[in-house]
């Protein structure tokens, strides 16, 4: 059975792009028997504009809590927090001594992410090391990616060949994933110019109420060409539209189009079945986030036992990584 790798930031409470974008299809890879291995990567918040050290232990389990209520069962999948698998951070620096440094510095997003900085950081260099021993570690077959992630996974597919041609030619140790690509879905923000990003502030979260969902949704942008409610629409340029197609049954995204076209409804109409429609999706989560909170320590322990198994995992890689790089080893209670 393939084994499959992917990690989200821990930005705090889940919203719909995160939902949208990678947790539903964490659940269907779940809901396949998959060997999943899902990971709140909190290492690699540090270097993020929502990084604060205050905020961080918050946020990380918010999103924890978001993706068991979005649906992820621990039962059948193996969830945790990055940083509690300290094996992570120790075979980033291994994989860094056979990771060019000018393909580090070719990455577009680190490109994109220093161009505007008079200093740079190392850990926006490196990012993608870390990413890397994020995947080697398990040994993933599979990681799902959009393709904005794509050059990402070419490196750490590089870095497994370089890393296996130098120090385990004979068998290769390391196993180079393949990019699991499915349907993009780059879920737009309300302001109908960016990516959902909480960083930009216009988001939906999971948990919102009906009431709070409306009060977003009510000055969110829409088609530029409708002024007034008599100016016919282009439902295809439209981001609400574009969230109907998410929320709303068939039916009525098709009727949605039909009366944007024919300026029969306003953009408060097409708001107004949105977030009726959103609030009963949403629904289902909020009352297991409910669940989840009525046992305090829940969360916490599964986020423990998640980290366990992970760790069974990284530790046998780490071991198999040094003894093939060379190090002296001595059976102690770290590595036993």
């Amino acid at each position: 059975m393939p084994r499959i790798f992917s990690g989200i930031q821990p930005s705090g409470e889940l919203h719909i792009g995160n939902w949208l974008g990678a947790i539903q299809n964490w659940v269907d890879m779940q809901e396949q028997g998959l060997d999943c291995i899902y990971c709140i990567v909190d290492l690699h918040a540090l270097t993020g504009a929502l990084y604060e050290p205050g905020l961080l232990a918050r946020r990380t389990r918010e999103m924890a809590a978001g993706v068991l209520a979005a649906g992820v069962d621990p039962e059948r999948v193996t969830l945790f927090v990055q940083s509690h698998v300290p094996e992570h951070s120790e075979l980033m620096w291994l994989l860094n001594t056979v990771t060019p440094l000018g393909e580090l510095e070719r990455m577009t997003q680190f490109k994109d992410k220093t161009s505007q900085l008079e200093s740079i950081p190392a850990g926006l260099l490196n990012y993608p090391v870390l990413q890397a021993a994020d995947i080697l570690l398990y040994k993933a077959d599979l990681v799902p990616v959009g393709e904005d992630q794509l050059q990402h996974l070419e490196l750490a597919r590089e870095v497994c060949r370089r890393w296996n041609a130098r120090f385990s030619p004979d068998a290769p140790l390391l196993v180079e994933p393949k990019p699991m690509i499915g349907e993009a879905k780059r879920i737009m923000g309300l302001d109908g110019e960016s990516k959902m990003s909480k960083s930009r502030g216009n988001t939906i979260g999971v948990l919102e109420s009906p009431e709070s969902i409306w009060q977003k949704l009510r000055p969110a942008k829409t088609d530029p060409a409708r002024v007034t409610k008599k100016d016919p629409g282009t439902p295809e340029i439209c981001n609400i539209y574009h969230l109907h197609r998410f929320f709303s049954p068939p039916e009525t995204v098709a009727e949605v189009a039909e009366k944007c076209r024919g300026a029969l409804w306003g953009c408060l109409d097409c708001k107004r079945v949105l977030a009726e429609n959103m609030s009963a999706a949403l629904a289902p989560m909020q009352a297991r986030a409910r669940e989840l909170a009525a046992r305090e320590t829940l969360v916490d322990e599964i986020l423990a036992a998640g980290a366990e198994r992970a760790r069974r995992i990284a530790a046998e890689t780490l071991r198999e990584v040094r003894e093939r790089m060379g190090f002296w080893q001595v059976e102690t209670g770290a590595n036993r």
